[in-house]
């Protein structure tokens, strides 16, 4: 259901549902747009007209229930659909999102590591075992795996890429410092850390 809205909405969605999560943490059962927009510093009108989306509509002066508005974002997003990952690069950032325990709440499901240093190879995070990268094709077609969570550095992300492309993986999600080069059919989403953070740099700066 996700492809009929763009992915500013879409970004906007997951943020609600963390507020959400939240209220609902703290046995709060209703919650107003106002209250969501003040949290996210953003228009009131904005939050209603996202929320209409979802077919979920409130009670006025009342608000949203928050369990019945949280399965609607989560149904929307497509949470009851789990996703198989490979996280490619067992150094800080691979291990930490390895080590992410929310990450099967929203429906992924990180796999496996796979690294090219021997010192690391066989070694556990959690449940998940650091595998050799020579074995990644025949794991990936034996699990059925088609996205991988790239963590490696810039100098060796396209040539991991490549090898990644040439195993049948379809979906990157790229944590590396570079814009990557695929062929079409193969869906790149870059998340630049350090280009949010120069954005929010700049902020405090004005």
């Amino acid at each position: 259901m996700t492809g009929k809205f763009p992915d500013t909405v879409i970004n906007r969605l997951t943020l609600y549902h963390c507020i959400l999560v939240d209220y609902i943490k703290n046995n709060l059962e209703t919650i107003t747009s106002s209250t969501i927009a003040g949290l996210l510093e953003i228009d009131d009108s904005q939050v209603r007209k996202d929320i209409s989306l979802l077919k979920n509509t409130g009670k006025s002066r009342v608000g949203y229930n928050v369990a019945e508005l949280k399965i609607s974002i989560e149904k929307t997003l497509g949470f009851e659909r789990p996703k198989n990952a490979f996280i490619i690069g067992a150094g800080n950032l691979g291990m930490a999102l390895a080590n992410y325990n929310n990450f099967t709440d929203y429906g992924l499901n990180v796999v496996a590591l796979f690294d090219n240093d021997k010192n690391k190879i066989g070694k556990r995070i959690k449940d998940k075992e650091i595998c050799n990268i020579e074995e990644l094709p025949s794991l990936a077609d034996k699990l059925n795996i088609e996205m991988a969570i790239l963590t490696v550095p810039m100098a060796s992300a396209q040539s991991t890429v490549d090898f990644l492309v040439q195993s049948n993986i379809k979906y990157i999600w790229n944590f590396s410092p570079t814009v990557l080069i695929v062929p079409s059919g193969v869906k790149v989403w870059n998340e630049n850390l350090m280009g949010n953070f120069l954005q929010f740099s700049y902020k405090i700066g004005k």
